[in-house]
């Protein structure tokens, strides 16, 4: 069952638009440890596409630079098994290319479902919702400081925040979306 729901998921991951610590609204800078984990992190759950959000040029350039590299480069040969998590990571220069990409793939808009470290006012959805639901499901998550708030339109609702048992709550976006993916996807021994 999950497997099927895995073939049905992507992954979003915006650095624009995003808050920086002032509120600001900026574009993040893309990092080599982002796009490497989350692609192994989506490969591992079987998600069907990771759409990596910037809208600057050169940081596309380094990221298909990247994804050369182990898709069709030396990286392919030497380790065809980290090779084979970039087989479904993609760029995009907006959420909605991105939204639109899936859409293609899907053969119908996905739920946009945004996560955040703090709660969100619109529109909940919890993990056992987005396992039932008949549509394929974005998860997008944001870099810096969050999504910006103009961004959040175009979402049909946020999951609940990733909290731990203190208050300290600023996990790195790698492993919010390794969490996140085990608790809609990942097996239970219980």
């Amino acid at each position: 069952m999950n497997a099927d729901r895995a073939r049905h998921s992507h992954v979003i991951l915006l650095h624009y638009p995003i808050l920086n610590r002032k509120g600001e609204v900026v574009t993040t800078a893309v990092t080599n440890l982002d796009i490497h984990d989350i692609s192994r992190a989506c490969a591992t759950y079987g998600i069907s596409s990771y759409h990596i959000v910037t809208p600057i040029k050169l940081q596309q350039d380094l990221v298909r630079k990247i994804l050369g590299h182990w898709k069709e480069g030396w990286g392919k040969t030497n380790n065809p098994v980290r090779a084979e998590a970039f087989v479904t990571t993609h760029i995009a220069s907006s959420l909605e290319e991105a939204a639109s990409s899936i859409a293609a793939m899907e053969g119908t808009p996905p739920l946009l479902v945004g996560t955040s470290a703090r709660t969100m006012d619109i529109g909940a959805f919890s993990f056992a919702d987005l396992r039932e639901n008949d549509r394929p499901v974005a998860l997008v998550f944001g870099t810096g400081w969050g999504i910006a708030p103009q961004a959040k339109s175009a979402f049909d609702g946020f999951l609940p925040p990733v909290r731990g048992p203190v208050e300290y709550n600023h996990l790195s976006v790698r492993s919010a979306v390794s969490i996140v993916l085990d608790r809609y996807l990942g097996l239970r021994e219980e």
